[in-house]
């Protein structure tokens, strides 16, 4: 049986070429390395990328049965799943407001956020994880506010556990990194006890970097060169790693998270 690619832009496309061969009445479009719109739908392939690496003999076995179960009921046909199901299993994500050039802002539920970012919502299954809309949230009765809420509820206990790395740089600056590679690295800046877990080991207030989807980096709010090193370091993860969301840095304060790109 011929093997998927392992490759993450090739696994992606050979998944869209599936796709479009099993589905050829659906408007399927590749827009990241493991991502599709579907039907104006985004469809995260990270998870079925990780379980086809876990087993790469059964690789295109998995990629048949997952696709069979998108349109059999529990992949595209969430949209009319219950609020009750889909509670615990909502979680947040930090995207730029260039998502907006692939799906349309207003089928896409979200709320805006700092330094030209959104937050959508996603529904987090074994297989995949699959945005939620406005009209999902309209039959719900909920607003985009109460899903942001319930969104950072769950990612708090998402990993209860949750480690990170504390350095110390030779400048005297200090950095704190997340690396879970969960999916939700950068949404951590979200966690509503990001400040006082973090202040006290960074000395008040601090930034945090999130340059793509499985970054994060916390640090000092000094000295100068050590901040002005690791932007540049930060630049760099933005141009490179999959799942970009932005290279400008966010504030975090004991009264929330300030964004810093310039007017």
């Amino acid at each position: 049986m011929p093997a998927m690619p392992r490759e993450p832009e090739a696994f992606a496309e050979q998944v869209a070429f599936m796709l479009k061969r099993l589905q050829p009445g659906h408007a399927i479009d590749l827009v990241g390395p493991r991502e599709l719109v579907v039907d104006g739908r985004r469809l995260d392939l990270d998870n079925l990328y990780r379980l086809v690496n876990h087993d790469p003999d059964r690789g295109l076995e998995i990629v048949e049965h997952y696709l069979d179960q998108l349109f059999a009921g529990d992949g595209l046909h969430l949209s009319s799943v219950a609020f009750d199901f889909a509670r615990p299993r909502i979680m947040p994500r930090i995207q730029p407001e260039t998502i907006f050039r692939h799906l349309s802002r207003e089928q896409v539920a979200h709320v805006p956020y700092v330094n030209d970012t959104v937050v959508v919502f996603v529904i987090d299954l074994p297989q995949m994880t699959v945005s939620v809309t406005t009209e999902q949230m309209i039959r719900w009765g909920v607003t985009a506010d109460e899903l942001d809420e319930l969104s950072r509820k769950n990612l708090n206990g998402y990993a209860p556990e949750l480690e990170m790395q504390i350095v110390q740089s030779r400048e005297g600056g200090k950095a704190a990194i997340v690396a879970q590679q969960d999916g939700y690295d950068a949404a951590r800046l979200l966690m509503n006890n990001l400040y006082n877990r973090l202040a006290p080991q960074l000395g008040g207030n601090f930034y945090v970097a999130t340059p793509a989807r499985d970054m994060f980096v916390a640090m000092s709010g000094g000295p100068h060169p050590f901040v002005e090193r690791l932007k540049g370091r930060i630049v760099h993860d933005y141009r490179r790693l999959p799942y970009p969301i932005t290279c400008d840095l966010f504030y975090v304060t004991r009264d929330g998270v300030a964004g810093t790109k310039a007017a």
